[in-house]
């Protein structure tokens, strides 16, 4: 590359990782909305606990569409139009879920909570942008710096629960639909953002100067994170996602029903839920710079460690101690965290530019699927079992990490020639 092409790049990606930071903070409190009080508002609306981990699993299974529109219609045009269109429409999903919860529709609540899983596919898509222009010892912390700028929103969002819910209940709207007024305000101005300034367009950016070079646009990271790279590594980075999201969300969406049912009042909920939040992206920055420092792979293997961390502490800490749920919940986002911050730079190393948008969205299926799965199936354990027996199974799922990871950092042996 020329010093001419990389100061280009270089000032571009400047500029995409401002935008998407500004993006990140005001899409940060919608996204925490949902985590917070919808499994509350499902089981308000439903008179049912089995089934508080449905809201989980329909914004989650909504992700999981959201992330192949989204992956598809940037591949085509770009990550702004992508972007953009995946918050609009988590807003409209937001105000979707208020407008269900006045007219006790639970139809409409399920309906409404499918839409809204768009803004969670579209925060998570947009570390992809973050490392499109980034150079390939640098996309660990491209990653996390979009990762981290979440964490205001995030963090926000969950101690606005008791204003908004009381500026709801001010307007004749039931309390717990009030975090989701919020969403629809953060998507929609995060939105705004990303169509009015995200510009140079970081994937199409991308593309110009990758056919300027007149180079194929092949994956790069593998040799630096320790890999052979090609199907082995893209499906490993996959793993390693997909196995954070399902631990993550099965605690994390029972934590709160966990916490009601041992007398924590939703401010409490909310203090813990912050935590988790802040967690899984205000770390980041430390696991990308881990993951570009000493290879994605060792990153991977210790989220794996800190899930199963997670899960014991949860699972075995006294319910009355808001401090103790706060500290396991801390741990299952940081583990989270190092797992997707690896897992996508992981990803991004091993797909070539064309391929890039509409393979990093399919595995955002991969991970919004096994989120939703671990939502819905959260409900039904703690309904048959416990809290307790929900937790140590999620950290003993973590382990599953390790194997690949081992398996993955295994050389391959080379071709014999006859």
């Amino acid at each position: 590359m020329s010093a001419s092409i990389a100061e280009t790049a270089r000032s571009a990606q400047r500029r995409i990782l401002a935008v998407l930071v500004a993006a990140q903070i005001l899409s940060g409190a919608g996204l925490a909305a949902g985590v917070t009080v919808g499994a509350l508002l499902a089981q308000d609306m439903l008179g049912a606990t089995g089934l508080a981990g449905l809201p989980s699993a329909l914004f989650t299974i909504g992700s999981a569409a959201a992330a192949v529109v989204i992956g598809r219609a940037s591949q085509r045009g770009g990550r702004r139009p992508g972007l953009a269109g995946g918050y609009t429409t988590g807003a409209l999903g937001a105000l979707g879920v208020v407008t269900a919860a006045v007219t006790d529709n639970a139809m409409l609540l399920f309906a409404s909570l499918f839409v809204y899983g768009a803004g969670t596919a579209t925060n998570l898509q947009a570390r992809y942008a973050g490392a499109d222009l980034a150079a390939p010892r640098r996309r660990g912390q491209a990653v996390s710096t979009v990762l981290v700028a979440t964490t205001l929103g995030a963090v926000a969002g969950p101690n606005l629960v008791t204003l908004t819910g009381t500026l709801a209940e001010a307007w004749g709207i039931p309390p717990l639909a009030g975090p989701f007024i919020l969403a629809a305000v953060a998507y929609a101005a995060a939105a705004a953002v990303l169509w009015l300034l995200l510009r140079p367009d970081p994937l199409n950016s991308a593309r110009a100067l990758a056919d300027d070079q007149e180079t194929p646009a092949a994956p790069e990271g593998p040799a630096q994170a320790g890999s052979s790279g090609g199907p082995r590594y893209l499906l490993t980075g996959a793993a390693v996602m997909v196995t954070a999201q399902i631990v993550m969300v099965a605690i994390m969406t029972m934590t709160p029903i966990h916490m009601a049912h041992h007398g924590h009042p939703v401010s409490a909920t909310g203090i813990v839920i912050a935590v988790h939040i802040a967690s899984m992206y205000l770390p980041s920055p430390i696991g990308g710079f881990l993951a570009d420092r000493f290879g994605r792979l060792r990153v991977a293997a210790a989220s794996g460690l800190t899930l199963l961390a997670a899960g014991l502490l949860a699972a075995f800490v006294p319910p009355h101690s808001v401090a103790l749920l706060a500290l396991a919940l801390g741990l299952l986002g940081l583990g989270w965290s190092f797992g997707l911050v690896a897992g996508t730079a992981i990803v991004t190393d091993a797909v070539p530019l064309a391929t890039r948008a509409k393979t990093q969205g399919l595995v955002d299926v991969a991970v919004a699927l096994a989120g939703a799965g671990g939502g819905l199936a959260s409900g039904l354990v703690v309904a048959a079992g416990s809290y307790t027996v929900l937790s140590i199974a999620g950290g003993v799922l973590a382990l599953a990490v390790l194997p690949v990871v081992a398996y993955t950092a295994r050389p391959r042996r080379p071709a014999h020639t006859s």
